[in-house]
């Protein structure tokens, strides 16, 4: 990491007489300027969030004085995508966590982005019909595969990867197999009607077509190697302000990592104190299931593993340039940060609140919970799926 300093020179008697002269002038001369080797107060830190469900460590570290324990004056702000991705890159926004692989689309487009750790891990699926003869995702070439709302979603990069690692191009242009886009609540239907082959999910939706015994999963982000043992989503910060406060940057990474082991602790409290202060519209006990269906066991070394594991994938699935080479991408992407370690975080400790973390349910169980109302879910599904 760059850290802004001071070049040196030698200074001669003359420039010392000099230097002498200005020591007697008020302290008020220059006051505004910091000392070299000391960070300047970054003064107001904007964290942006978009209202999902797996964005509950921001929401705890805003209300559990997260943020405020680390030093650090921070305001969160609700946003949509255009305007995280936008702010993000333009200093509008500090900080955000957000998806390993849509951050490393926008570090190859230009974007000043740095991951400084991991969060979460993933819940994205390849499931196929219930009765399909199907087994595994090397028996899909030459099928048609239903994804939510756009071939850029995140559940069809994944499904892109797990296709790229048997042998299959994934690529639109190739054929190989055929990219059906729908709105996400189409799926299940579509795939009963026999219009598709299999489909790719991110929950809640691939939990509850399992739950409704639509599905069977052949791919499992949360479950399956290599993919089990990396982080789906991560701590973002604007680029700039990591160079120029990067102190600041390593506390407000701090207090979100630490938000997410208070999660991973507690997810029916967690739950229900993002309803209450509405930055989740959710039902409260979809939400906690929600939630459980992730892992929050943040980490450093391991989130820096992921997103070169994620840009080698997203190479070998045609998910990047021709000319993009993914190790420069991922050491682009990423920052060490002053004092940010996985020794911090394992030291780092929350507390359990008797019954905050229930059992979970089974996935017939999850579907049970939700009324098919339009936009039950919306919550638990657009961070996977837009």
């Amino acid at each position: 990491m760059t850290i802004p300093y001071t070049r040196r020179r030698v200074i001669a008697p003359a420039a010392l007489l000099l230097l002498a002269a200005l020591a007697v002038l008020p302290a008020g001369c220059g006051k505004d300027k910091p000392a070299a080797t000391a960070e300047a107060d970054p003064g107001k830190i904007r964290v942006a969030y978009l209202g999902l469900t797996c964005e509950a460590p921001i929401f705890m570290a805003q209300e559990k004085g997260l943020f405020a324990e680390q030093g650090i004056d921070v305001e969160i702000v609700k946003t949509d995508w255009d305007g995280l991705r936008e702010g993000l890159a333009s200093g509008q926004f500090h900080a955000n966590h957000t998806l390993v692989m849509y951050i490393l689309k926008g570090v190859e487009k230009g974007s000043d982005f740095k991951i400084t750790a991991g969060v979460h891990t993933g819940c994205l699926r390849v499931q196929v019909p219930a009765n399909s003869p199907i087994k595994t995702v090397a028996e899909l070439k030459g099928k048609k595969i239903g994804v939510p709302s756009n071939v850029g979603s995140p559940p069809a990069m994944f499904a892109s990867r797990t296709f790229a690692a048997v042998g299959i191009d994934p690529s639109v242009e190739a054929k190989e197999v055929t990219w059906v886009p729908m709105e996400p609540s189409l799926l299940g239907e579509r795939l009963k009607q026999g219009e598709l082959d299999a489909v790719a999910t991110a929950d809640p939706i691939g939990t509850i077509l399992e739950g409704n015994k639509v599905v069977k999963t052949i791919a499992d982000q949360a479950k399956d190697a290599p993919y089990a043992d990396e982080f789906c989503c991560a701590v973002v910060v604007n680029g700039e302000f990591s160079r120029t406060y990067p102190a600041a940057a390593a506390k407000v990474t701090k207090a979100i990592l630490k938000g997410a082991k208070w999660v991973q602790e507690n997810p029916k409290a967690a739950a229900e104190l993002g309803v209450e202060k509405k930055y989740i519209a959710a039902k409260p006990e979809i939400n906690t299931q929600a939630l459980m269906q992730l892992k929050y066991v943040p980490g450093i070394a391991l989130g820096k593993k992921s997103v070169e594991r994620a840009a080698e994938d997203m190479k070998k699935a045609k998910l990047l340039g021709a000319s993009t080479d993914p190790t420069a991408l991922a050491k682009r992407a990423w920052t060490d940060l002053p004092g940010l370690t996985d020794e911090w975080v394992v030291a780092e400790r929350v507390d359990a609140i008797d019954g905050a973390r229930p059992p979970r349910l089974t996935a017939q169980g999850f579907a049970s919970l939700f009324d098919n109302t339009k936009g039950s879910c919306l919550c638990c599904t657009k961070c996977c799926i837009e």
